[in-house]
């Protein structure tokens, strides 16, 4: 787990991603085909959202989120890493939040249920800004415990 320092947990959530991207299509196009949209109007994905049963949207809006917050998780762990400061707590706290992601991802393409979704959305962020504040303690914008 601690080999690849905080590498593995981004390859991990990276891959994670690309199977979410699969199971995006593998969902939405089949649903395209039976609610009898053609390609073209999927131009605009509001409109496409309209026509196409939850199950599909559900799919295609986790692939969107894993798009959006993991960014700050890929800078973080790029850059606590070149800043040497591959503590087992950052790579635990890294793999916490993939592990969290991960779950996320299966409740909202699933059964989401927001309630769930949501507290499970919040101790992700909680181990992402844990990650914030120990690499703002590591380049000194914060003052906190000697990293070394």
């Amino acid at each position: 787990m601690y080999e690849h320092g905080l590498i593995a947990p981004v390859v991990a959530l990276v891959l994670w991603t690309l199977l979410m991207w699969v199971w995006l299509y593998a969902t939405r196009i089949p649903a395209m085909r039976r609610v009898g949209v053609r390609p073209q109007e999927g131009a605009f994905a509001r409109e496409l959202n309209t026509r196409m049963p939850a199950h599909a949207r559900q799919v295609a809006d986790n692939y969107n989120h894993l798009m959006e917050q993991p960014t700050i998780f890929y800078a973080l762990c790029f850059a606590l890493q070149l800043l040497d400061q591959t503590q087992p707590w950052n790579i635990g706290l890294a793999w916490t939040y993939v592990a969290l992601r991960v779950v996320h991802s299966l409740v909202q393409a699933t059964v989401n249920v927001v309630i769930l979704r949501f507290a499970v959305f919040m101790l992700a962020s909680l181990a992402l800004v844990a990650l914030a504040i120990h690499a703002a303690a590591a380049v000194g914008f914060i003052s906190g415990p000697s990293p070394h």
